[in-house]
């Protein structure tokens, strides 16, 4: 066997070692690197990931009791559940648009928290100063909704009852409406109302409240209008986003007991 000469040899063992360096350095740049992204990335509500307490079977972000935890950091969810809760949706032949849910105030997003009031489970409350529907479910909790509420003046408080709930219902304006309103006429009961549909204003669910056996004429419901929520601009009903409505109406049973305060 030829053994290398003394320079071959040499020069064998330089660029030996030079690659050595070539390939230490990489290795402590990659690590740098990778340290300084981790250190000093924003910090995103579990960006890469379901939030913790998330239950993919009900669509809902669960807290420890005393603890609302869909807002921890402050920030809009950068996850893809709240893109799926407000996502497109078919309902009965009705095709919902996606809600553009990073353009509002991340406090009126569906999420379940501790309950505040201690009503029994099955009770909605609807918190009109703070622009919250609640409703109460055992062992201490209860979902929680942004909501848009009536303009002063036509705003409605007290006890009542859901008396009965309907899937895409007719809009009739009451005739108090259509005074102020008298191009609304064409859809008085007389006229049969308006159609079922994604223009009607009570959207994709509806829920009656009645008091002491008679309709108050205020509804809980849907509305495509998510830029209303958490604001104060309807005609005294109590409005949620389309896809909120339809989540409450399938939790609400029988003739639930509500408190609007």
């Amino acid at each position: 066997m030829t053994l290398p000469s003394d320079t071959s040899r040499r020069n064998f063992l330089r660029l030996t070692g030079l690659a050595a360096a070539s390939l230490g350095l990489a290795g402590c740049v990659s690590t740098t690197t990778e340290r300084f992204v981790y250190e000093t990335a924003p910090v995103f509500r579990d960006p890469y990931g379901p939030p913790p307490g998330y239950r993919s079977d009900r669509g809902v972000i669960e807290g420890r009791v005393g603890e609302d935890v869909a807002l921890d950091t402050g920030l809009p969810p950068a996850t893809s559940q709240y893109a799926a809760i407000y996502g497109p949706v078919v309902d009965d032949g009705f095709p919902i648009p996606a809600v553009p849910y990073q353009q509002i105030d991340p406090r009126f997003y569906r999420q379940e928290v501790a309950d505040p009031f201690g009503e029994r489970p099955g009770t909605i409350i609807v918190d009109t100063s703070n622009r919250f529907l609640y409703l109460i479910q055992s062992g201490g909790s209860a979902m929680r909704y942004g909501v848009g509420i009536g303009r002063d003046g036509f705003a409605w408080s007290g006890r009542g009852v859901i008396q009965w709930k309907q899937k895409w219902p007719r809009w009739t304006p009451p005739d108090s409406m259509i005074a102020r309103q008298p191009e609304l006429a064409k859809y008085s009961a007389a006229n049969g109302g308006m159609q079922p549909g994604l223009s009607n204003p009570l959207g994709a669910r509806a829920l009656y409240i009645f008091q002491n056996g008679q309709d108050t004429l205020y509804r809980l419901h849907g509305s495509p209008e998510w830029r209303s929520i958490g604001k104060a601009v309807s005609s005294g009903c109590v409005r949620l986003l389309n896809q909120d409505v339809i989540d409450l109406y399938d939790r609400v049973r029988g003739k639930a007991p509500i408190l609007v305060i």
